[in-house]
């Protein structure tokens, strides 16, 4: 398999009320943490929905009003073009990615069929080939990415204790004022 690590990052973090991704987490940016993460389960990673210098970027597609899906459709037709089997894909804000999360997301039937941590679909290991269903399914109005999942038969993978899922600044314990 040749992986794709993808970023998506381009919501407004509105319940958290500042910039998701410049937040600080163990005294580095949220951002950061997650792709150091990804660097070491994958080939290469992109940032999806927002520009940094700190990393190549992906617009998200067909537009940047598509929450998580526009940036996953982006990563996965990048990955579909550029040799990629695969996009690891994840938010922003999931600063303790398990270092085997690409490991344990792969299944029997890892070449056909996506898989999507349980309660967290952002967090997902998704064939390229889908980037054509992503697309129609988008095309169609499709908005939900538990919606895709369910249309490409994802697997649901539970963790326990569930991955870290930063919404408020008090999630991220003493480092944020």
């Amino acid at each position: 398999m040749r992986i794709l690590g993808a970023i998506l990052a381009g919501g407004k973090a509105r319940r958290f009320g500042s910039d998701k991704a410049q937040a600080l987490y163990r005294g580095e940016r949220l951002i950061d943490c997650v792709a150091r993460s990804l660097r070491g389960q994958t080939n290469a990673v992109v940032l999806c929905g927002r520009v940094d210098p700190d990393f190549s970027c992906l617009e998200d597609r067909p537009n940047g009003d598509l929450g998580p899906l526009g940036g996953l459709c982006a990563a996965l037709n990048h990955a579909h073009h550029h040799g990629y089997t695969h996009v690891l894909s994840t938010g922003v804000d999931a600063p303790d990615l398990p270092v085997d999360l690409c490991q344990t997301l792969t299944g029997a039937d890892t070449v056909n069929r996506a898989a999507i941590v349980e309660n967290q679909p952002v967090i997902g290991l998704w064939p390229a080939p889908l980037c054509k269903e992503l697309d129609a399914f988008l095309a169609q109005g499709g908005r939900a990415l538990y919606g895709f999942a369910e249309q490409v038969n994802a697997r649901r993978i539970a963790f326990d204790p569930p991955l870290m899922n930063v919404n408020r600044p008090a999630d991220l314990g003493d480092d944020q004022p």
